[in-house]
């Protein structure tokens, strides 16, 4: 359990670019702070550590990075995986200041039962944090919503639907869905066959009221014609 109240130890690197390979197979991962327009610092950590702080601070939770004698307060502004080994690659923090606002990603998380679930319907999830703007001793870890709101097929939450701590401003879409209710696979199969039953079934219904007024007419015409022969005939 990493605690993110103490600060993170990281160490200057002189490596860059060609040599970063041979850092990572050494067992570190490499970053960067930037640092309010100032020049960069170029640090790294072991993987294992660097791993569990993103894990645990993600893109919203304020750092105390110390750097030899120097502190940086910052946020983690982006991480880079391997895509196939899906191991931390690089990770890029911004230094921060305490009483400026600052931009940040908040996990978005359903708590609770979904009602929906129990009767076979399926949760298809849309969004799974929010950009949020707050001073950084106000951004909070997460944003939670009732999954009791997702009882019924078609039911939907979307981002208007959080509850917003006092000080933080979302700047995401207020009506991006977060979740909704749709039907499964098999169901939607299910009423695709239903539908095409019907459809044969209706299909049969007129072919057999046309068929019935074809013959009628018929015997009207063979019925009508002898008669007015016969009233020549007279």
């Amino acid at each position: 359990m990493v605690d993110l109240d103490k600060p993170v130890e990281l160490k200057k690197r002189e490596v860059v670019r060609k040599g970063l390979g041979e850092l990572r197979r050494q067992g570190s991962v490499p970053a960067v702070i930037h640092n309010h327009g100032q020049q960069s610092i170029y640090v790294m950590a072991p993987e294992l550590e660097m791993t569990n702080l993103y894990k645990a601070a993600g893109k919203h939770h304020p750092l105390n990075l110390q750097v030899g004698t120097n502190q940086y307060l910052a946020l983690i502004k982006d991480a880079h995986f391997n895509p196939v080994k899906r191991r931390l690659q690089h990770v890029v923090f911004q230094a921060i200041k305490r009483d400026e606002k600052v931009e940040a990603e908040i996990p978005v998380n359903i708590v609770g039962e979904i009602p929906a679930e129990k009767v076979g319907l399926l949760i298809l999830h849309q969004l799974d944090h929010v950009e949020v703007e707050a001073l950084p001793a106000n951004l909070p870890d997460e944003l939670t919503i009732d999954g009791s709101r997702l009882a019924e097929l078609y039911d939907k939450i979307t981002v208007a639907d959080l509850a917003v701590p006092e000080g933080v401003t979302i700047l995401t879409d207020s009506e991006h869905p977060i979740a909704s209710v749709v039907e499964t696979k098999a169901q939607i199969s299910e009423d695709e066959a239903e539908a095409e039953v019907a459809e044969g079934e209706e299909g049969e219904e007129v072919a057999e009221g046309a068929d019935g007024g074809t013959t009628e007419e018929g015997e009207a015409e063979s019925t009508e014609t002898p008669t007015a022969e016969s009233s020549k005939t007279k």
